[in-house]
């Protein structure tokens, strides 16, 4: 076997163990998200969306974008999110239809009271690999992973025209 057909043979095998890893990851953030949020009423995807709109009011379509998901996968969470108080549709000036997102003070208080345990969960996280230092590499290698995915493969797209 020659180098190059060893090579083309090993870039698939990682590629397929880079994406097994990713999926086992997932759920694993996906559970200790829940852990952390439970306390404060919420679950993991509503702590998601109101963390996306924490600076500022965004569209539904703007947090599918930043997230990576489906706009209808937003639209759920972000309708529950309102009808439970912790976030309200405000006006959008820049598109009369796709009303902007923003968290209420119940919502914030709600995403203030997971601050705690996310503080000392990253704490062991980092510490668990070797510092903050290495949680940054990690970050920074995830980051150029998504970077190289979405140059190859944009993300979910909205279909809403909003």
């Amino acid at each position: 076997m020659t180098e190059g057909t060893e090579a083309a043979g090993e870039v698939p095998a990682l590629l397929s163990g880079t994406a097994l890893s990713v999926f086992r990851l997932n759920g694993q953030f996906l559970a200790v998200s829940e852990r952390l949020s439970r306390p404060a009423g919420l679950t993991a995807a509503r702590w998601q969306v109101l963390g996306a709109v924490l600076d500022e009011p965004l569209p539904v379509a703007g947090i599918a974008r930043v997230m990576g998901i489906t706009r209808q996968s937003v639209q759920r969470v972000a309708d529950l999110l309102v009808e439970a108080g912790l976030a309200e549709y405000l006006p959008n000036p820049a598109h009369r239809r796709a009303k902007l997102l923003a968290p209420t003070e119940a919502g914030r208080t709600a995403v203030r009271a997971i601050i705690p345990g996310h503080r000392e969960f990253a704490g062991q996280l980092a510490e668990q690999l070797g510092g903050a230092a290495e949680l940054n590499e990690v970050r920074q290698a995830l980051s150029r992973l998504v970077a190289a995915l979405d140059a190859l493969e944009p993300g979910p797209r909205d279909t809403s025209g909003s």
